[in-house]
């Protein structure tokens, strides 16, 4: 029995209770079940009593009573109990909870996918860095960490598009152009241009595809070298991604709004709105309706647009495009984009508490990261990716709250013992295809199960645990939480390791191979299957052999 027909099952008492005229109370849409902290209590527990109680006008254990009896004649349920002010802990019989085991393994890439999301439609727009640099390490948390969250929600049902925003338009650009003009004509770099050896590789490369460029005179040059050095290196930011997993599914430009007339479109929506208003000769947007601590301007007096206009034009192409959803992912340095970003929708119309949602990342740093000599005073993805693989990265970034400050131990993270946790669950998931390898030169097979033989401790707390990993995803993906998926693939890991010492799938040496190895194998692919599903929604790769 899984945690979801379990589910259904006290659902199904409840609507009974209700129909027999026991307790007169609304029903939920669903009920949930959860692993109770100690396994003394049971399989499973349920705080439903708790929750309908009161609405019912009755005493929680009371109500818990009246569910008590019913669920105890489910088929596969042994025993009900009702603890406290009234949590129902349920212990399923042996072949209940084995049958998990057939479930995952037939079930296969789908286990853990769920439809609590169904209907949403997501515009996420992570790490946008600027395309005037490689990829750095500040931007490598927000690329892990928003690739594996659209991967959840993706899991969870929801529709998702992977946004990149592409900030090519302004003063920005201008210095970028500047600074790849002047290592190609031998000069320093200009002041607010960027230094870095990239830079200069950028002009070689401009060179190499526009031999003529070096005897233009500069205003001919720039506009030229200004494209093609924005070209080579969103082409080198696209490439970094792909080598650390990350695939966009569309990369929005910035000047496109400005050269499709998107921002002057924008403040006339705005303003037929009822919040845009003018003072001083510029054009402002009143966000301190909606919780802003300050108005924002649009238009300067001189007709040149702001930053905040392009922002409120992006989030109506958003809004144009079909997505009622909007999860914007900013580093830690964003916090007052917060209030801004929010108060555009509400000015546009949408409800901030649902058409928006702004994701804060905290800072991460590697101990002992050198920084590039290619780009000057950063860590490039790229050096970290060389030394310690998309892997170890992507699953440290991946197992701790995005708001929250950390720190990467590179030499921790290039251990191959249990301290380090992508080897932890890695290793588990090649030890079960190990398993899986002896078991078929030694003649198991699945070809019997008999879900009553998996009746040993182990077993009943490694079945548990897989039970529990849809309700994981569907928790990690509600709460935007994807490292829940990691802390509970550990957990796993764990009991897998400990069912492995305990519970043989192959005979010892003479013995005769028993429709207990033969079930125990599908118990054993039952993991294999979990975390392999697990790692796939971090973007980490699942090793048969290490």
């Amino acid at each position: 029995m899984t945690p979801e027909e379990l589910s259904s099952a006290v659902s199904s008492c409840l609507k009974d209770a209700v129909a027999a005229g026991d307790i007169a109370v609304e029903l939920p849409a669903e009920v949930r079940v959860e692993r109770p902290k100690s396994r003394e209590h049971g399989d499973w527990a349920t705080n439903i009593a708790l929750q309908l109680s009161k609405k019912a006008g009755m005493n929680p254990r009371q109500f818990a009573e009246v569910l008590k009896g019913r669920l105890e004649k489910i088929d596969g349920v042994a025993s009900v109990g009702i603890a406290g002010p009234g949590f129902l802990n349920i212990t399923l019989d042996a072949a209940a909870a084995g049958e998990l085991a057939r479930s995952v393994v037939e079930a296969g890439a789908a286990y853990g996918t769920n439809d609590a999301l169904a209907g949403h439609v997501i515009n996420m727009e992570f790490v946008s860095a600027n395309p005037t640099g490689p990829l750095h390490l500040a931007h490598t948390r927000w690329a892990a960490l928003g690739d594996s969250l659209a991967r959840v929600l993706l899991a969870s049902g929801a529709q998702v598009t992977k946004e990149y925003y592409i900030n090519d338009a302004g003063t920005q650009m201008n210095n970028f152009g500047a600074s790849v003009l002047a290592t190609i004509k031998g000069r320093p770099t200009p002041d607010g241009g960027y230094p870095g050896e990239y830079v200069a590789d950028l002009g070689r490369t401009v060179a190499a595809t526009r031999p003529e460029i070096g005897s233009l005179d500069d205003d001919a040059a720039l506009p030229i070298i200004r494209e093609l050095a924005y070209e080579a290196q969103m082409m080198d930011i696209k490439e970094t991604l792909a080598d650390f997993g990350v695939h966009f599914d569309v990369y929005f430009s910035e000047s496109a709004l400005h050269g499709s007339g998107a921002v002057e479109q924008a403040v006339e929506r705005l303003r037929g709105q009822g919040h845009v208003f003018d003072q001083d000769g510029a054009v402002w947007l009143r966000t301190t309706d909606f919780g802003d601590d300050k108005d924002r301007v649009l238009i300067r007096a001189n007709g040149e647009p702001t930053y905040f206009a392009s922002d409120a034009a992006y989030y109506l192409s958003k809004k144009d495009r079909g997505f009622t959803e909007k999860i914007y992912l900013l580093g830690a340095d964003h916090h007052g984009y917060i209030g801004r970003l929010k108060a555009i929708a509400a000015c546009a119309g949408d409800d901030m508490e649902i058409n928006i949602e702004v994701l804060i990342g905290q800072t991460v740093s590697v101990n002992g990261a050198r920084q590039s000599k290619r780009a000057g005073n950063i860590i490039e993805l790229r050096d970290l990716l060389n030394w310690l693989g998309a892997d170890a990265l992507r699953y440290s970034l991946g197992r701790s709250p995005a708001d929250s400050a950390m720190s990467l131990d590179p030499e921790l993270l290039k251990k191959n013992t249990n301290e380090n946790p992508v080897f932890y669950v890695q290793y588990a998931h090649a030890r079960t295809c190990a398993v899986a390898r002896n078991a078929a030169s030694t003649g198991v097979d699945r070809s019997v199960f008999v879900a009553a033989a998996l009746d040993h401790p182990a077993d009943t707390e490694l079945l548990a645990h897989l039970g529990s990993y849809p309700s994981v995803v569907a928790q990690s993906a509600k709460f935007r939480e994807p490292h829940r998926v990691a802390r509970h693939l550990e957990v796993i890991a764990g009991a897998y390791h400990r069912w492995y010492d305990a519970c043989r799938v192959t005979p010892i040496g003479d013995e005769p191979v028993t429709d207990v190895n033969r079930t125990r194998l599908w118990l054993n692919d039952a993991v294999t299957q979990v975390l392999a599903n697990g790692l796939g929604l971090l973007g980490v790769s699942a090793p048969e052999r290490m």
